[in-house]
């Protein structure tokens, strides 16, 4: 059964040499953390600060809060990219960090060659993908397309490729920052039924957005966080008001 435990979940970024106050408040703006200096030439942001809450199977959680709130760092952390710099974290289930569907996708390899490289980035083993590979041609529609290098594609293609390889997994715990385009609005009604079925394989669901229509379209819960601090975590509709009345 998927779990997420966080126990007094903390994430500092140490900044060295950093002297100018512009690039301090830039910093800052980008992290949403507290600035708190440490040396005459060393200052930390606190990303995240005392994070604890527990996610279990069945929970859809939508993940709310200014730019800059944490949510991405929270993200990140989930999908093991960052190590807390304090408190622990317990996952169980295989995780599934859908943050950036375009990852490992190469301008000069043909469509099929970047199916098998990004198959190999989420996870899949290469027979796994090869047996996935027809199953995901037919479902981008490029055709013979699929065999000629990426840089000829237009933008709309090359999101087709990345989003049906990105949702042929079947995750135990799927993180998103925000929801995963899917180029041209032909392709839009197909691809946002695909998308559908692709959550609900899921045990738990993390998403960040700033779509409250998207947060309760697909979620159940809320997780709110202000300047790395948790706000909220509960119910779906109690949690947006909450926030529209703090926002």
């Amino acid at each position: 059964m998927a779990l997420i435990q966080l126990n007094s979940l903390t994430v500092d970024f140490p900044i060295y040499h950093l002297n100018a106050r512009s690039i301090r408040k830039r910093f800052l703006r980008l992290t949403g953390g507290a600035l708190r200096k440490e040396t005459a030439h060393t200052v930390v942001v606190k990303a995240l600060d005392n994070i604890s809450f527990t996610l279990e199977h069945g929970d859809r959680v939508g993940l709310i809060g200014h730019n800059g709130a944490g949510k991405s760092t929270l993200l990140r952390v989930l999908a093991k990219i960052y190590e807390p710099t304090q408190g622990s974290i317990h996952i169980q289930g295989s995780v599934s960090p859908l943050l950036n569907v375009m990852l490992g996708i190469n301008q000069e390899s043909t469509g099929y060659e970047n199916i098998l490289v990004r198959g190999l980035l989420l996870g899949l083993g290469q027979k796994e993908i090869k047996a996935k590979m027809q199953e995901i041609a037919d479902f981008t529609e490029l055709g013979e397309y699929l065999s000629v290098p990426i840089r000829t594609y237009s933008a709309g293609m090359q999101l087709r490729l990345a989003f049906a390889v990105a949702t042929c997994i079947k995750p135990d715990i799927l993180l998103m920052d925000e929801m995963i385009e899917a180029g041209d609005a032909a392709f839009k009604i197909k691809a946002e039924a695909r998308l559908a079925e692709f959550i609900e394989q899921s045990s738990i669901m993390v998403l960040a957005s700033h779509s409250n229509e998207t947060i309760q379209r697909l979620c159940n819960k809320v997780v709110l966080l202000e300047k790395g601090k948790l706000k909220y975590v509960g119910g779906l509709e109690e949690g947006l008001k909450f926030y529209s009345q703090v926002n």
